[in-house]
């Protein structure tokens, strides 16, 4: 199963800011903090955002694009 395959059963197409610190293994809290930060993933992560009211989500095909490549990039470096 594909990453996207699974965050849709999750999540559905959007996943809230509370299922994308579980993804990135995080307390909602540090997730926030780690968004304001100015590397990549987060910038990355900041450009897909949507703002729902004051809910902030994040779109599941967007996500598991990053992820992909993310983890397609940190095991070319190893």
């Amino acid at each position: 199963m594909k990453i996207e395959e699974v965050l849709i059963d999750t999540y559905g197409p959007l996943v809230p800011l509370s299922g994308l610190a579980l993804i990135l293994d995080r307390s909602p809290s540090a997730t926030r903090m780690f968004l304001r930060t100015n590397c990549n993933l987060a910038r990355q992560l900041q450009s897909v955002k949507i703002k729902i009211g004051r809910r902030i989500y994040f779109r599941v095909v967007d996500i598991a694009k990053i992820l992909e490549s993310n983890v397609i990039r940190d095991r070319d470096v190893e």
